[in-house]
């Protein structure tokens, strides 16, 4: 297909299953061969790779400032060797000022690699410690910390959850607070604006900056009450930051007040979570109809934007040779495992081909050549190589070219990275070819997804045959 709009939206098995099951009656074909990575619109970092201006405080800014500082903390992550930061964020205190929250995304390299790493915290007064991992929410990018000697840190309150019964009004002032880029702790004052439209996980945007550093903060009402986590900042645009509500954070230290301390590698507690995540996005998936692209020979499937964001661009007609018009759906949210790995998302696009101005052996060469060089992955440090089937489906006497790809998680036992490439096969001059791609999914689910992404496609009118 086409290089992909770039289009500015928010800001990852030991054994590989064959992808055969997935289309009744398959038979393994060859892998569609690579050429160029699949182009999708980039995802926003964390805010700790955001870098923005602080904005001048208000009175109330300052009180809330007084008021919280002792319960906010810097965390880092040092290799445990040596002082050397291999991570910074923020935190603050909660509960009854034992339990720190931060970000998970500002202990995953702790997580998953505790023999490397160390957490400390530093706090606004100068005073640090060790940090033991209680609990994490990696769908929503949370940690549960605890000191590992509570009396450094001991008599200074903790930061309350503002109630739920008691929702924010749009336009209201919040502070976020905590250490941006290592170079003391600060307040940035902005505006509370809902939550986050087309967003399948909960996530609050705050109307402020949100700097390297400040991950895993507080954002706080003119009460001094937790609003939302900080976790990231747009870096397309100005004053667009995101939170993580206050919810998930009263949920986690429910479950890990009383937990034991993370000693060992968390992939297997990841994984769990993230086979939640991905079971329940993909029944919601499921259950929405699928859009028409408007086709006048096809009908392609589109997805609802319930949780999804849809571009589309076009060829310009005045200029010769083969004419098309594209799609691009893809979802806002991905889960952060690690640096390196960005899962549980879905993308969906199209291209539709009119190739009456070239003529039918080049059309077919031109239509051949995009559907070749698609890139399904290869053998990484995370996935293994895809294990893809190919197979010719009739939709209702409309022939479509299909090849269905799995790519199996390392660490991450059970998921997999599936891709469906699809293609109308009865024009001589025009065309159609989709693509459907969900991360981290579980073999059941991707038999779920194909077979709902082959069902959208059909005839729009049976006589246009």
């Amino acid at each position: 297909m086409l290089p992909a709009p770039r289009p500015a939206v928010l800001g990852h098995a030991a054994r590989v299953l064959l992808a055969a099951a997935l289309l009744p009656g398959a038979l393994p074909g060859a892998l569609a061969q690579p050429a160029a990575p699949p182009a999708t619109p980039p995802a926003a970092p964390p805010a700790a790779a955001v870098a923005t201006a602080e904005p001048l405080l208000s009175g109330a800014g300052q009180r809330i400032y007084e008021r919280t500082r002792e319960r906010l903390l810097q965390v880092r992550t040092l290799l445990r060797t040596q002082d050397s930061q291999s991570s910074v964020g923020s935190g603050f205190l909660v509960d009854d000022g034992t339990l720190i929250v931060t970000n998970y995304h500002v202990v995953s390299q702790f997580a998953l690699q505790p023999q490397r790493h160390r957490l400390v915290y530093a706090s606004t007064d100068g005073r640090q410690g060790a940090l033991e991992l209680l609990a994490f929410d990696v769908v929503h990018d949370l940690a549960l910390l605890r000191p590992a000697d509570p009396a450094p840190l001991a008599g200074r309150g903790a930061i309350a959850l503002r109630p739920a019964a008691q929702p924010l009004p749009r336009g209201a002032r919040i502070f976020a607070l905590g250490n941006p880029l290592d170079v003391g702790f600060a307040l940035s004052e902005g505006t509370y604006n809902g939550p986050v439209e087309r967003s399948f996980l909960p996530t609050l945007f705050f109307g402020g900056s949100l700097s390297p550093g400040m991950s895993g903060g507080p954002a706080l009402d003119d009460e001094g009450r937790l609003v939302g986590v900080n976790v990231a900042a747009r870096r397309d645009g100005e004053q667009v930051s995101f939170l993580v509500p206050a919810e998930p954070v009263r949920a986690l230290i429910a479950r890990g007040r009383d937990a034991e301390p993370v000693r060992a590698p968390a992939w297997a507690e990841i994984t769990r979570q993230l086979r939640e995540h991905e079971a329940a996005l993909t029944e919601s998936f499921v259950a929405q109809p699928w859009r028409s692209a408007g086709h006048a020979r096809y009908t392609i499937p589109v997805p609802q934007e319930t949780f999804m964001r849809c571009w589309g661009r076009g060829s310009p007609q005045a200029v010769r040779g083969l004419q098309f018009e594209r799609s691009d759906c893809t979802m806002d949210s991905r889960v952060f495992v690690s640096g390196a790995l960005l899962t549980g998302f879905l993308t969906v696009r199209h291209e539709a081909y009119d190739g009456a101005r070239i003529g039918p052996l080049r059309f077919a060469e031109r239509y051949s050549a995009s559907f070749r060089n698609e890139f399904m992955g290869s053998d990484d440090r995370h996935r293994t190589a895809p294990r893809c089937v190919e197979q010719t489906v009739d939709r209702a006497g409309l022939p479509l070219r299909a090849v269905v790809c799995l790519r199996a998680y390392k660490r991450l036992e059970g998921l997999h990275d599936l891709s469906v490439l699809v293609a109308t096969l009865d024009g001589s001059v025009e065309g159609a070819q989709g693509r459907f791609d969900a991360q981290g999914v579980s073999f059941a689910s991707a038999q779920r997804l194909t077979r709902h992404y082959l069902d959208g496609f059909a005839w729009t009118d049976p006589a246009s045959r």
